[in-house]
């Protein structure tokens, strides 16, 4: 199938590139599968398109790579719908933003992916996470060169 999209021009995905999000995403619940694009220039980022929609997509990157102690602790309840057969395997996402100061990550509410049963969902995460904990400089230009 061709997915139109206003970022990337048309892209070519199969049934099995399609990662279905039952409840939306928050704002956005009429946006229901998604494809996870790689960024040709930084292998670090990545980007969730909508299939519905191509004005949407949301530039998103590991966690982990810019924050080593972020551990999302949730209620198991709100990972259900992801069928998981092993939580190890999850994906955990943190959309990138910009605030007037630098680029920002969503840690409060990553996305979670399943991607063996092609499954997400935006959660909340415990604890006192940043919706926009922002990025050093000289951390992002660390991770190019690493």
């Amino acid at each position: 199938m061709e997915v139109q999209t206003t970022r990337f021009g048309p892209i070519r995905v199969t049934a099995d590139d399609l990662i279905r999000f039952p409840e939306g995403l928050p704002g956005f619940a009429d946006c229901r599968e998604w494809v996870l694009l790689a960024d040709g220039k930084n292998a670090a980022l990545a980007w969730l398109q909508s299939v519905e929609r191509a004005d949407v997509a949301f530039a998103v990157v590991s966690p982990r790579r810019y924050v080593p102690g972020y551990r999302l602790h949730v209620a198991r309840q709100e990972l259900e719908p992801l069928e998981f057969d092993d939580l190890q395997s999850a994906r955990v996402l943190a959309i990138v933003g910009r605030n007037s100061h630098a680029i920002t990550l969503n840690l409060k509410a990553p996305v979670v992916l399943n991607l063996d049963r092609r499954l997400g969902r935006q959660v909340i995460a415990n604890g006192d996470w940043s919706v926009q904990h922002e990025i050093v400089r000289s951390a992002i230009a660390r991770k190019k060169i690493a």
